[in-house]
């Protein structure tokens, strides 16, 4: 559908018009049945001559993924993340969407028209990208100029849309449409659509980022997707609701949902305030959660990195006003710890506008790509959100069965985490005995925090008081012991597991280790609160 204010393609195209635009209905119905059509070779890399090391960041993308060299396009650009709307057009927009149409990425009939913005007038046809990556220095947002504002109704009845100002991104995202509004917001023809036509797909450019804090951070967004592709998602799931809004509740807890499903191990936080220090936190490789001003809880603890691959979501108005700072917002200090994927809004959204959490997951889960479960999750365009990662990234391209083949090949400390999925798809079919024996020869082999906790709980609900069930009870205080030992558990760690520890001692009728343990426990408790989440 045409962009209001738009002419309609005229029907009698020049003969290589028409052929161009076969072909673009041709890829994009390829793209909608799952065709494997290389899509590197259809991913434009867009970097900041002007910025240090984004040249430097596009180049890495383009030799990991393989994209031609030719895709890269360097311009000179504004260095400050907030430019003006006459800055974006003239040093961004033109000349990009210039360079694409002359290289046949954009198909589109030039107008002599310009509109009062500067950008000059195109009867669209559609394109051919499969991604647009942004690099690190191309600049962030875009300010609200009073003097540009018109209104679109029936949009800007609302007071919250009358404004201009949004997301660089956001604005790139509609390429392919190029005389739509720029106040308020328009519409996302991908949104919530399973089987979008080649038509809507034609008009749609899914624009990704690679940012952060350092050029050593974007860098590394594209090494760990690659990394987590040919590994899998290894890790726990964690869903912090908070109880903030009835709507984001409700899309929050349909993500704790469909993790449970997938059989990750899960930790659902539903107390007001967000996930506290002393949770427990190990390898979160999937997060989602609401929301604070700035990043806390136990993303601050020194040393914590996010496990390869993690995607993260924090649902906040202002997670993105800056990519440069590692500690403001969430979007940038999420990239600083080491996260694979995550979104962000640049200046208030409103949660209706915002990437639903659910929609993301369910699409991810299915094997789509990053950029295409970011734009299956997206309501809006032309307005505040931005996705940050490979846009190719597909965190669920080998099946668990596939990942427990390749364990042997993981870190010890992550491989243990498939063995757990494997546990829980166990215990669904009700074979919980063979789980059991599972996490036994894995701590035989290769011993692991996670599944050596798990193990020493399942032997622990298996016990009793009974002389019958101390002997298992002996194995899960074994199970204790080992974890214990580990020289890397944490304080919050310990304070949350000892107490277990030492009723499983009990019923084992180990009355010394636990009047050892009991001592370490009481001082634990007098030098900080106790966690109750396990």
């Amino acid at each position: 559908m045409p962009a209001p204010g738009c002419r309609p393609p005229a029907p009698t195209l020049r003969r290589h018009r028409l052929g161009g635009w076969l072909l673009l209905l041709a890829v994009g119905l390829g793209a909608a049945a799952g065709a494997e059509d290389r899509q590197a070779d259809r991913v434009i890399l867009l970097a900041n001559t002007q910025y240090e090391g984004s040249v430097r960041i596009a180049r890495h993308y383009a030799t990991v993924r393989g994209v031609p060299a030719d895709n890269l396009i360097a311009l000179p650009m504004p260095q400050s993340e907030v430019i003006t709307w006459h800055e974006f057009v003239s040093s961004v927009w033109v000349p990009l969407l210039e360079n694409l149409i002359r290289r046949g990425w954009i198909d589109a009939i030039p107008m002599a028209l310009t509109d009062r913005v500067g950008r000059r007038k195109f009867a669209p046809q559609g394109h051919r990208l499969a991604a647009l990556v942004v690099c690190r220095g191309v600049p962030l947002r875009i300010a609200h100029d009073p003097t540009l504002y018109s209104a679109v109704l029936p949009l800007t009845n609302r007071a919250e849309f009358r404004t201009n100002g949004g997301a660089v991104d956001a604005e790139l995202s509609l390429l392919a449409q190029p005389n739509y509004p720029i106040n308020a917001f328009v519409p996302n023809l991908l949104f919530q659509d399973e089987r979008p036509t080649a038509l809507e797909l034609a008009q749609v450019v899914k624009v990704a980022r690679l940012d952060g804090p350092t050029v050593r951070a974007a860098l590394k967004l594209v090494d760990q997707a690659v990394a987590a592709e040919a590994a899998g998602l290894l890790g726990r799931a964690y869903v912090d609701i908070g109880d903030r809004d009835r709507v984001g509740n409700g899309w929050l807890e349909a993500t704790a949902r469909q993790l449970d499903n997938l059989g990750f191990s899960l930790t659902v936080d539903r107390a007001p305030a967000t996930l506290p220090t002393s949770s427990r936190f190990d390898a979160p490789v999937l997060y989602f959660g609401w929301y604070a001003a700035n990043l806390e809880g136990p993303f601050v603890l020194p040393g914590f990195r996010f496990p390869p691959g993690a995607i993260a979501l924090h649902i906040h108005s202002y997670s993105a006003t800056t990519l440069r700072s590692p500690t403001s917002g969430w979007a940038g200090p999420f990239v600083a710890r080491g996260v694979t994927a995550t979104v962000g809004n640049v200046a208030e959204p409103y949660l209706h506008l915002t990437h639903r959490p659910n929609l993301l997951l369910r699409a991810l889960s299915k094997g789509q790509t990053l950029a295409d479960a970011a734009y299956f999750a997206l309501p809006g365009l032309s307005w505040q959100a931005i996705l940050i990662g490979d846009p190719l990234y597909r965190p669920f391209a080998i099946s668990l069965t596939e990942q427990l083949k390749r364990r042997d090949t993981f870190p010890p400390r992550l491989a243990g985490y498939a063995v757990l999925r494997r546990m829980r798809q166990l215990d669904e079919l009700g074979h919980a005995d063979d789980a059991t024996a599972l996490a036994v020869s894995t701590q035989r082999e290769a011993p692991s925090l996670a599944v050596g906790l798990a193990l020493g709980q399942r032997l622990l609900a298996a016990g009793d008081p009974e002389a019958a069930a101390a002997g298992r009870s002996v194995r899960a205080l074994e199970v204790w012991r080992n974890l214990f030992a580990l020289p890397d558990l944490t304080r919050e760690l310990r304070l949350a597991w000892l107490g277990d520890a030492i009723e499983t001692a009990r019923v084992a009728r180990d009355v010394p280790q636990a009047a050892a343990w009991q001592p370490e426990l009481d001082e634990l408790v007098s030098t900080g609160p106790q966690s109750t989440r396990l």
